[in-house]
C-alpha cells in the first residue's frame, strides 16, 4: 500500500529514510528548517556523502516520489503520517538533548490542532524508553504515537535500510503500529510489532551490545597480543560456534552466573592481565556486576515476607529459615 509520508529532519537519518521510502513506492517529503539540505533534494542531490544515497535522492525526485520543504505545514496538509528523524545529541551531563524533539513535536501538535485528522508521529530518533510518552505525546494532541527506530551504520545505511537485520514497530495502538510496519512490507524482514516503551529500549539495548562486543574483543585481543597469540585468530574461532557464542544462549535476563568455571576463570584472566600490567576494564567490572545480580535476588527474597499476611508465627519463622537456605545456596552458587 502506498502511503503519503513527512520524514522530519533531513540529517543522515532522515535523508536515508526518505529517500529509501521513496524506493520503496511511498510519496515522501521530507522537512527541514535548514534550505541547504532542501535545495539538494530538490536538485535531486544528497545533501551529504552516504554510497547509493545520491543516486537514490535522484531517482525519487525524478519519479515524483520524493520532494523536500521547509514548510512543515505543507508537508502535513499532504501526509497522514509523518516520521521525525530529528537529532538527540548528548548533554553535557550525558543525558539527551531533546530540543529539537519538542520543537517538533509542538509545531506538529500546532497544525494539526488547525486542521484535524486522523494522524500518526513515528519517532525515529534514539530517544530513551518513555520520551515518546512524556515529551511528544503531550505535544502532537490526537495523534498516534508509535516507536520506530532506526538501525543504520554510517557508509552502509542504504544497505542496512534495504536489506535490514531488524525491524521494530512500537505502540499502544495496534493499527498505527501495523501501518508504519507495513511501510516495509517489501523488504526481506518480519517487523517485531512491541510496545512503545519496549521499542525505545531494543534501540539501546542493541547499541549498548555492540559496544561491549566491540570492548571485548579489543580486550581479549590485548590480552592475546600481550602473551604473543593472534587475537583475531583466537576471536575468529570463537565465533564460529554458533550454538552458544554467537546465538540467544545466555541472552536472557535472569539469575547470575555460577558454577565452578565462569568465576574461576575470570578471577585467572583478571589476576593475570594485572600481572602483564594491562587493565582490561570491561572484564574487571563482570564480577562484580554479577555480585549486583546475586544482591538484587537477595533482596527480593528478603523482602518478600513483609509482604505477605503471615497468620502463624511459628510459620513465619519456618519460611525464614528457607529463606536464609536458599540466599546461602545461591551465594555459594555464584561464588
Amino acid at each position: 500500500m502506498q502511503e503519503h509520508v513527512a520524514v522530519v529532519g533531513l540529517g543522515y537519518v532522515g535523508c536515508v529514510s526518505a529517500a529509501c521510502l521513496a524506493e520503496l513506492g511511498h510519496i515522501v517529503v521530507g522537512v527541514d528548517r535548514d534550505e541547504h539540505k532542501v535545495q539538494c533534494v530538490m536538485a535531486g542531490e544528497a545533501p551529504f556523502f552516504e554510497p547509493g544515497l545520491g543516486a537514490l535522492v535522484r531517482k525519487g525526485v525524478e519519479s515524483g516520489r520524493l520532494s523536500a520543504t521547509a514548510d512543515l505545514r505543507q508537508a502535513l496538509a499532504t501526509c497522514d503520517i509523518a516520521l521525525i528523524c530529528v537529532g538527540t545529541p548528548s548533554a553535557r551531563n550525558g543525558n539527551l538533548g531533546l530540543d529539537q524533539l519538542t520543537r517538533v513535536a509542538e509545531e506538529i501538535g500546532a497544525e494539526l490542532t488547525k486542521s484535524p485528522k486522523p494522524f500518526i508521529v513515528a519517532v525515529r530518533s534514539t530517544v530513551f524508553p518513555g520520551t515518546c510518552e512524556d515529551i511528544v505525546k503531550p505535544r502532537v494532541g490526537g495523534a498516534q504515537i508509535v516507536a520506530n527506530p532506526e538501525f543504520l551504520r554510517e557508509g552502509t545505511a542504504v544497505k542496512d535500510f534495504v536489506s535490514p537485520s531488524l525491524v521494530v514497530v512500537g505502540g499502544a495502538g495496534r493499527a498505527a503500529v501495523k501501518r508504519i510496519a507495513d511501510l516495509y512490507q517489501s523488504l526481506p524482514v518480519e517487523p517485531c510489532l512491541v510496545e512503545l516503551r519496549t521499542a525505545e529500549m531494543i534501540k539501546y539495548a542493541c547499541n549498548a551490545f555492540h559496544a561491549v562486543k566491540i570492548s571485548f574483543a579489543n580486550e581479549i585481543g590485548a590480552m592475546a597480543e600481550s602473551l604473543g597469540i593472534a587475537g583475531r585468530e583466537v576471536m575468529a574461532t570463537l565465533c564460529r560456534d554458533e550454538v552458544l557464542n554467537i546465538s540467544t544462549a545466555y541472552l536472557k535476563p535472569g539469575f547470575a552466573f555460577g558454577g565452578s568455571c565462569l568465576p574461576k576463570d575470570l578471577r585467572a584472566l583478571v589476576y593475570r592481565a594485572g600481572r602483564l600490567d594491562l587493565k582490561l576494564p570491561l572484564l574487571e567490572s563482570v564480577l562484580p556486576s554479577n555480585a549486583e545480580v546475586i544482591g538484587r535476588g537477595v533482596r527480593a527474597i528478603l523482602d518478600a515476607p513483609s509482604t505477605l499476611e503471615v497468620i502463624d508465627p511459628a510459620r513465619q519463622w519456618r519460611g525464614l529459615e528457607l529463606l536464609a537456605r536458599i540466599v546461602a545456596m545461591l551465594t555459594r552458587l555464584c561464588r
